[in-house]
């Protein structure tokens, strides 16, 4: 039998908070034998180009996509868009606008951060920004631990950078609809990120999921990094019950930093229909 193809279908950049270059990603990418890449840097498109034409000089299957951020029941939800147009004028409207405000809200960090008796952070996150347009808290987690106030950067936000911690500041992010509805103008399959990773009740993540259905929801990230083994089985049920298509991303962001590395993760449960089904 021959093996299954390994997928890899969310991934960040320097684009956005990667510690790698999209060509660099690609490369180690199929160094570990990822057959298929979608690089979803947060909000942004911009680092799609390079990695497609580094993909197509390694004969590796490359997917355009974006990870997009929305605000509901008050907090953070992020959902990847796959196979999009990054050409679409409708998509890249979408991402700026949601980028808008991105310094603003660093600037709070900083100042909230100063408060708590730690300076400096907002020149020190810049320090780490490729994408000055995209800073945001995994930057300000880079400045925390090089300053040795945490000890990694899954410590910074244990400590810091979340709700009720200094660093934190709420930000208004686009609406499911107007996420869902960016990413279907860009042709794109709408995908619900880790689900695992967000503060909600049962309850709240069923009322999510039929929400994101009814707008046009495709998918969600059954086996991802943040994922337990029992996560794999709660959210595999899931999907089987909202009849969601299922996906498989490392959501890596660098070496030394990320839990699992591109390509590494186990495969999906072959009684799942998978995103890329129809490919």
């Amino acid at each position: 039998m021959p093996r299954p193809l390994n997928y890899d279908l969310h991934c960040h950049s320097t684009a956005s908070d990667g510690l790698l270059a999209p060509a660099e990603l690609v490369g180690r990418a199929a160094a570990n034998g990822v057959d298929i890449l979608a690089l979803t840097d947060h909000d942004e498109i911009s680092g799609l180009a390079e990695a497609r034409a580094r993909a197509a000089e390694l004969q590796l299957r490359f997917v355009d996509g974006v990870e997009v951020s929305i605000s509901w029941g008050g907090i953070t939800v992020h959902v990847v868009g796959l196979n999009i147009d990054p050409g679409n004028a409708q998509l890249q409207q979408g991402l700026q606008s949601i980028r808008e405000g991105r310094k603003d809200r660093a600037k709070m960090m900083a100042d909230d951060l100063a408060r708590a008796g730690i300076p400096g952070s907002l020149e020190g996150a810049y320090t780490y920004v490729d994408n000055p347009n995209l800073i945001g808290r995994t930057h300000f987690a880079r400045f925390l631990v090089e300053k040795r106030y945490v000890r990694d950067v899954k410590s910074a936000f244990q400590h810091y950078l979340v709700q009720g911690k200094p660093g934190y500041v709420p930000h208004q992010w686009a609406t499911l609809s107007d996420g869902l509805s960016y990413i279907r103008a860009g042709g794109g399959l709408a995908v619900l990120a880790h689900p695992g990773r967000y503060k909600l009740t049962r309850a709240e993540m069923r009322k999510f999921l039929a929400e994101f259905k009814d707008g046009g929801g495709a998918g969600i990230e059954v086996v991802t990094s943040s994922h337990s083994t029992e996560q794999y089985l709660e959210y595999a049920i899931l999907a089987k019950e909202f009849g969601l298509l299922a996906s498989r991303g490392s959501d890596f962001h660098g070496p030394g930093e990320s839990r699992v590395d591109l390509g590494k993760l186990p495969d999906l449960s072959p009684d799942l229909k998978p995103v890329w089904h129809d490919w």
